[in-house]
């Protein structure tokens, strides 16, 4: 059975969903400038993530090649905004929960948009395939998360990028660390994956890795920490992933307003314990939301590029239901429901942490 490829009048729909990163930008200036000029498409931004189609008129944005700056691709965030809250099947509404998936599918086709780039991680385009599945649009997926944690793809956008700016701020506290005889613990995200943690560490001489997937004793981090001073060096490294628990097992983390929940203060809880049981001086820098702006690397930009090319040609083939991923140094796609049903999270044979741990790097186990 012949599959319907879209006419060159046809129209594309593309937002960015979930929490920003470095290279959004560069897949918006890709999917636009291919979309169109190869293809004669319109392209038409949802403003805010799916949120834009909540309004009537949705909130949108016609994107034109031409009028795209030239300086797009190298800005961090996202010109079309986006949001990493609220489930359009069980919205949150004055008079309770609301599920305002057929008004946004209605909006979108009122639009004359019967295709779909929605760029996320696996919590959006869960909600987008759900989204597409029942409106009987086509989707193609393009993954982006700095915590590396879509299961499908070797790398997804925006990583790269925050692995730089982690290793960076090692490469920083290690002179101030050396000058003042001081252990400096730095906090990353990650959300429950370690990849930024281990990546970074490994790049940024760290001298203990602290990751969800490796339950750690802190008493072997403080010994560590203890023989690296009796062998003479006066100060120390320690990174630690944002999901990491105390010795209890519990996560440290805060409710802000409107309920959301949100991973941070592990950095504090170790760098306490290392003081304590080093009599060292500690300091602590938690670097958050910094991991999530600037300008992307090289590698997020053209992985950006490659992704957003793909996602269009997929769509031009007559293909749905797909998203596109980074597989054996080339682009490739898989279905989308196989691709947000596995979560990456690092495995004990990875091959960084077999190099860490001949470096003499501690993992606290």
């Amino acid at each position: 059975m012949s599959v319907a490829r879209p006419s060159s009048s046809a129209k594309l729909a593309l937002l960015t969903s979930g929490g920003d990163c470095a290279g959004l930008n560069a897949v918006i200036r890709a999917v636009v400038i291919h979309a169109t000029h190869n293809y004669g498409w319109e392209v038409i931004g949802i403003q805010e993530g799916t949120h834009g189609l909540l309004f009537d008129p949705p909130h949108i944005q016609k994107l034109d090649p031409g009028k795209l700056d030239f300086e797009l691709f190298r800005k961090g965030g996202t010109i079309l905004g986006t949001t990493n809250k609220g489930d359009p099947f069980s919205l949150d509404t004055p008079t309770g929960k609301k599920d305002c998936s057929k008004e946004m599918i209605a909006r979108l086709k009122a639009l004359g948009c019967g295709m779909l780039i929605g760029v996320g991680g696996d919590g959006s385009m869960s909600i987008l395939k759900r989204l597409a599945d029942l409106g009987g649009i086509r989707l193609v997926g393009i993954p982006k998360t700095i915590d590396n944690d879509v299961g499908a793809t070797e790398i997804s956008i925006g990583f790269s990028t925050a692995v730089d700016i982690a290793t960076e701020a090692l490469d920083r506290l290690q002179p101030t660390a050396a000058s003042h005889n001081r252990v400096m613990v730095l906090e990353v995200m990650g959300r429950d994956a370690g990849h930024i943690a281990l990546h970074a560490g490994v790049a940024g001489g760290a001298d203990v890795i602290l990751i969800p997937e490796i339950p750690y004793d802190i008493k072997k981090v403080a010994a560590h920490i203890n023989g690296i001073r009796k062998r003479g060096r006066n100060f120390a490294l320690i990174i630690v992933s944002e999901a990491v628990p105390t010795k209890e097992g519990r996560k440290i983390g805060k409710v802000f307003a409107g309920g959301q929940k949100r991973l941070g203060g592990i950095g504090d809880y170790i760098g306490e314990q290392i003081a304590e049981m080093c009599q060292a001086e500690v300091r602590v820098t938690v670097l958050g939301h910094v991991q999530r702006g600037g300008p992307p690397n090289a590698t997020d930009r053209t992985l950006a590029t490659a992704m957003g090319v793909h996602a269009v040609d997929l769509l031009a083939k007559g293909a749905g239901d797909r998203m596109v991923c980074w597989i054996n140094r080339q682009v490739e796609s898989v279905k989308l429901g196989d691709a947000i049903a596995t979560y990456r999270a690092i495995e004990q044979s990875d091959s960084m942490i077999t190099a860490a741990r001949a470096l003499g790097v501690c993992f606290g186990n």
